[in-house]
């Protein structure tokens, strides 16, 4: 039985290697498709992603933003047809998978920080740090 069910996420599973890759606290841009009658057009939401739930081709994210004063969230099927592209904006820095208190803050509180990636350079350099730029799945981010 196990078998199957693996059999058929395999095969209705979409290929999501040219998304960008991004995890909870990430701000993101996610462009996904709006159809009126007969007409297509993209619309993208841009926002802050607060949570990641399920595996294989039930997997959900969802993404909060602020408009006009007012957080909306909006969650989005990772193997939806209807999402164009997702695109990682910028790495956030938090150490909980859910970022449910979010939804209590406003203002400045309510920002992540950004992420910070340093590496050593050399040997002669000993202590010291510089920024470098990041690599993840032969994409590269500065």
């Amino acid at each position: 039985m196990s078998n199957l069910i693996n059999f058929v996420e395999e095969e209705t599973a979409r290929d999501l290697s040219n998304f960008d890759f991004f995890k909870s606290g990430d701000t993101v841009a996610v462009s996904y498709r709006i159809i009126e009658g007969n007409k297509q057009r993209l619309q993208v939401f841009r926002g802050d992603v607060i949570q990641i739930k399920g595996t294989g081709v039930s997997k959900t994210f969802t993404v909060r933003k602020i408009s006009h004063g007012v957080g909306v969230e909006r969650i989005f099927p990772l193997n939806s047809p209807a999402i164009a592209s997702i695109k990682n904006l910028k790495k956030g820095n938090v150490r909980r998978a859910r970022l449910y208190y979010l939804r209590e803050l406003t203002g400045k509180s309510s920002r992540i920080k950004e992420k910070q990636f340093t590496k050593k350079i050399d040997d002669k350099l000993k202590g010291k740090t510089r920024k470098m730029s990041w690599v993840w799945e032969d994409k590269v981010y500065k």
